[in-house]
């Protein structure tokens, strides 16, 4: 019989064949798709979340969970939307124009992945015209900007600006080193947080 603890915790351990090997055991016992997410990698990715925000664990960690999850992910989705299991909403996060680091927001976006969020990667470098075009082509309801540098922070305020403009009906959190809640509540940024595993937290307030 699947064990679904025991699928959160090879998630915890960054277990990539562990974690494909329960889920697959899992779906050919005839569990649910969507018990096997919650109460399995979702369950496992938010142990990890946890212990990043306190410090337990760090970023190598969180990357190796992740990629276990994305492992059993690629099994498991095609029968959560055979089973018509919606995502708790749809995100679109990218790097600001001028700015090329990554690493931030692939670590938000495999977070919110993990929790249950279906996520559109912009990219780095993302032009204030094309935060607008995706937010409008994708539907998502939260749009993410991360800056690492002082220097591209005003590229966010650019950014937020442009999706008013254009009236898009979106959310907008925003994060990275140099970014603050005072800077966001500045520029007009709905949410903020200050490391991936709180992202998830502004997210999952920002759609309520």
């Amino acid at each position: 019989m699947a064990d679904l603890k025991e699928l959160g915790e090879s998630i915890i351990k960054g277990d990539q064949n562990k974690a494909l090997e329960i889920t697959k055991q899992a779906l050919d016992e005839g569990m649910s798709p969507e018990a096997i997410l919650n109460d399995g990698l979702i369950g496992g990715m938010n142990i990890i979340g946890a212990r990043f925000k306190n410090n337990e664990v760090y970023i190598p960690e969180v990357l190796i969970a992740a990629r276990a999850m994305k492992t059993a992910m690629e099994v498991l989705e095609p029968k959560l939307v055979e089973a018509g299991v919606e995502p708790l909403a749809k995100a679109a996060i990218g790097t600001v124009q001028g700015d090329l680091h990554d690493i931030g927001k692939n670590l938000v976006i495999m977070m919110l992945k993990g929790a249950g969020f279906e996520v559109v990667d912009m990219g780095v470098d993302v032009t204030s015209e094309n935060f607008v075009k995706i937010a409008k082509e994708s539907g998502a309801k939260i749009i993410g900007m991360s800056a690492l540098l002082t220097t591209t922070m005003p590229a966010m305020e650019k950014s937020i600006q442009a999706l008013k403009d254009a009236s898009v009906d979106v959310k907008i959190m925003i994060g990275g080193a140099p970014v603050t809640q005072a800077y966001a509540d500045k520029i007009g940024a709905d949410g903020y947080a200050a490391d991936a595993a709180s992202a998830v937290d502004v997210a999952k307030v920002l759609i309520a």
